[in-house]
C-alpha cells in the first residue's frame, strides 16, 4: 500500500491511506511499520480514514467526530490505540491538504477525543484547537533517576506534567517511568519541564507507547498548562527537543500551533517482514 513519512518537531509518523477502511492493521504490523531499522520508523501510525467507513463506535468524548469526513486512527509505535496526538493532527492535517483530500484553509479532523479544529496558517505552520484541558490533582512517577512529582492533565489523553529545577536535559529518561495504578489505569504520558524565561518552557517526555520522543503536542499542551497559574489564561512558548512550538490556554482550552512537514512517499508491503 501507499504510505506517507511526516514529522511535527521531528515527532515522526508513518501515514497509511485507507480512505474506504479496507486495512486491519494489527498491533504486530503497526510495530513493524514503527521500527526503525527494519521497517520505516516512527513513533507512531496516523490511518487516513474516511470516519464513516472507521468501523468502530464512536461515543462519549468521540462522537463529535462523527461530523468529520476525515478521521485520524493513530496507533503508538508499540500498536496500542491512543486518543490523541497533538503533533499527529497537524502532520494529518498537512497531508490532508497536500493529497488534495481537503481543499479548505479551515476543516476539522476526527479523532478518538473528538473533532478537533485546524487552520492552515499562511507561514506555514498548522494551528489545532485541542479542545478542554482538564487539571486533576496531584500525580507522581519514579523515573529511572529518582521520584518527580506533578499535575496530572487531560488533554483528551492522559498526562503527568512534572516540574523540575534542574535543566531537563539532565533528566534520566532512559526507561519507562513507574505510575501508580490508582492515578493513571490506561498509563500516561509523562513530561518534565521547566520555566527558563518568561512564557518559554523547556520540556521533554515519555510517551506512553512510545518511550522518549522528540516531541509530543498533547504533552506540550499539559506541560503549559501545568505551568499557568489555575484559572489563568495563558500563552507560551515551548522548547522541546524536536523544535519549538506555541500553546494559546483560553477559557480551559488550548490551541496548538506549530509546524508539520512530509517528508517522503513511497510503497510498503504489508505484513512487514521483521
Amino acid at each position: 500500500m501507499r504510505f506517507a513519512k511526516g514529522h511535527g518537531t521531528e515527532n515522526d509518523f508513518v501515514i497509511l491511506p485507507d480512505p474506504d477502511g479496507e486495512w486491519d492493521l494489527g498491533a504486530a504490523e503497526v510495530a513493524a511499520l514503527c521500527d526503525r531499522r527494519a521497517g520505516i520508523g516512527g513513533d507512531g501510525v496516523l490511518r487516513v480514514v474516511r470516519t464513516k467507513a472507521l468501523g468502530e463506535p464512536l461515543e462519549g468524548a468521540a462522537a463529535s467526530a462523527l461530523r468529520c469526513e476525515w478521521f485520524m486512527d493513530y496507533r503508538n509505535a508499540d500498536g496500542s490505540i491512543a486518543e490523541m496526538c497533538g503533533n499527529g493532527v497537524r502532520v494529518f492535517a498537512r497531508y490532508l491538504r497536500e493529497s488534495g483530500l481537503v481543499g479548505d484553509t479551515v476543516f476539522e479532523v476526527g479523532t478518538r477525543a473528538g473533532a478537533r479544529r485546524v487552520t492552515m496558517e499562511d507561514d506555514g505552520e498548522v494551528t489545532v484547537d485541542m479542545g478542554p484541558v482538564t487539571l486533576l490533582g496531584p500525580g507522581s512517577a519514579e523515573l529511572a533517576d529518582g521520584p518527580v512529582r506533578g499535575v496530572r492533565v487531560s488533554v483528551g489523553n492522559p498526562h503527568l506534567a512534572c516540574r523540575v529545577a534542574r535543566p531537563v536535559a539532565e533528566v534520566d529518561l532512559g526507561r519507562p517511568p513507574v505510575l501508580r495504578a490508582d492515578e493513571f489505569p490506561e498509563g500516561a504520558n509523562v513530561e518534565v519541564f521547566r520555566e527558563v524565561a518568561p512564557g518559554l518552557l523547556e520540556m521533554r517526555v515519555y510517551e506512553r507507547g512510545a518511550a522518549e520522543t522528540r516531541s509530543c503536542g498533547t504533552g506540550i499542551v499539559a506541560a503549559a498548562a501545568a505551568a499557568t497559574p489555575e484559572g489563568e489564561d495563558a500563552e507560551w512558548t515551548v522548547r522541546v527537543p524536536g523544535g519549538v512550538c506555541t500553546v494559546v490556554l483560553q477559557e480551559g482550552e488550548a490551541r496548538l500551533r506549530g509546524p508539520a512537514v512530509i517528508v517522503a512517499e513511497g510503497d510498503v508491503r504489508l505484513p512487514v517482514a521483521r
